[in-house]
């Protein structure tokens, strides 16, 4: 699995930052004049539940590497643009498989999953030179299909797929997707996920 921070909200004034827009945002409610710390504002406004002004900034995320047992869960978050690696148009002759650490822990069962992955791509390659189009081959892969997805969300909505898949009892695939994305937008927005990297990820570095 591999995930990449790649945009992020630009404010147009000010130094550019996502958290200045949030401020801003935040002081039309109040009609009140920027004073101190940006961030420092934001923050108390996210403590409060006053979560609305944290919608104006989004992060963009490219993911590859999981599964699409991985991705179906991911597009159930639904305020969120996502552009998935589509099997209808993609050769997946070759493809690569994720494979769960309770089954690569296990030769025996490693040894089953190797041959029945090594069936499906040959049974896809079989149906793919008889002609059959990708969008029915297709039918064979498994969920455990690796893909690439392009994600946008909100602040708001980021906080909340925090919430739901950073959890311990989410399924393990995701809670790691979950946890590199908070790593990495904490870098660049600590007043608004900071709360969370310390629930989920530890406390931050000093």
């Amino acid at each position: 699995m591999q995930v990449e921070l790649i945009a992020i909200t630009r404010y147009l004034k000010g130094g550019g930052t996502p958290v200045e827009l949030l401020e801003f945002a935040g002081r039309v409610c109040y009609r009140s004049a920027p004073r101190g710390d940006a961030g420092d504002f934001v923050m108390k406004r996210v403590r409060e539940g006053h979560e609305s002004i944290i919608e104006h900034a989004s992060a963009t995320f490219y993911i590859t590497g999981i599964s699409r047992a991985c991705s179906h869960q991911l597009v159930r978050h639904r305020l969120a643009s996502y552009s998935q690696e589509s099997q209808r148009y993609v050769d997946m002759s070759d493809a690569e498989f994720v494979v769960p650490p309770a089954v690569a822990g296990d030769p025996a069962a490693m040894e089953i999953w190797n041959e029945f992955m090594e069936q499906a791509r040959e049974a896809y390659r079989k149906l793919r030179e008889r002609g059959v189009r990708k969008e029915d081959s297709r039918f064979l892969l498994p969920n455990a299909t690796a893909t690439r997805i392009v994600v946008t969300m909100n602040f708001r909505e980021l906080r909340h797929f925090f919430r739901v898949r950073c959890r311990q009892d989410a399924q393990w695939e995701i809670r790691e997707l979950a946890k590199e994305m908070l790593r990495q937008i904490y870098a660049v927005a600590p007043a608004v996920f900071a709360d969370l990297y310390e629930e989920f990820i530890g406390a931050p570095a000093q």
